[in-house]
């Protein structure tokens, strides 16, 4: 999910060992593995937010979103500042429609860790769906020009200029998701809606103009 990664000059060379061990097997899809060695980081060291982070990432890319809760939760109790564990909580309240308690944790992160492009993602389609609809437009601009070939900021991005009815760019925006990620049905769906309003728009003003 979100940049996980940590410094080894942060930790102990042991720590970081094991740090490094837990993140290679959760980016190769290996998530009971990696909650397994995160346990036992935490086993011989229980105040870890490091491994508590893990955890709770980990947990959401197998949709256990209660475990990943707890597991931020946890890590909040031991450090309010690990924008690690405010993002994640922003993003399963996103999940669920919750608006409301996604941005009071998005912003936190945010405020914790400025121009980390996957947080600014998060906030604003929050944002938008919040009826903060220029905000959260402008926010999700700042994610897209951070990292500009994200497919799912494109796809965001283009799904708020649709419902805006800006279809030409939202067209635009969505072809572009869809050539870096062509098999995400998600992506295909919302570009063949948008391609369909802009067909149909473009088509009523061909009339008017006859």
């Amino acid at each position: 999910m979100g940049d996980s990664k940590k410094n080894d000059r942060d930790f102990p060379e042991h720590i970081a060992d094991a740090l490094n061990r837990i993140e290679e097997l959760k980016l190769s899809g290996e998530h009971e593995k990696s909650i397994d060695e995160a346990e036992k980081l935490l086993c011989d060291d229980p105040n870890c937010v490091a491994a508590l982070e893990e955890i709770a990432d980990n947990y959401v890319s197998l949709d256990k979103f209660d475990r990943a809760e707890k597991a931020c939760n946890h890590a909040l109790k031991l450090n309010g500042k690990s924008y690690t564990a405010h993002y994640i909580l922003g993003f399963i309240a996103s999940q669920k429609q919750d608006w409301k308690t996604a941005l009071d944790h998005l912003k936190q992160a945010n405020d914790l860790h400025s121009n980390n492009p996957e947080v600014l993602r998060c906030l604003g389609w929050a944002s938008f769906n919040n009826n903060k609809r220029t905000q959260g437009i402008v926010i999700l601009e700042r994610a897209l020009n951070l990292d500009p070939e994200n497919s799912l900021t494109l796809c965001d991005l283009g799904i708020c200029y649709l419902q805006t009815k800006n279809f030409e760019k939202a067209v635009e925006l969505l072809k572009q998701a869809m050539d870096i990620d062509p098999d995400n049905s998600r992506i295909q769906e919302c570009y063949m809606a948008a391609k369909g309003f802009l067909d149909r728009f473009q088509g009523i003003k061909n009339q008017i103009k006859k």
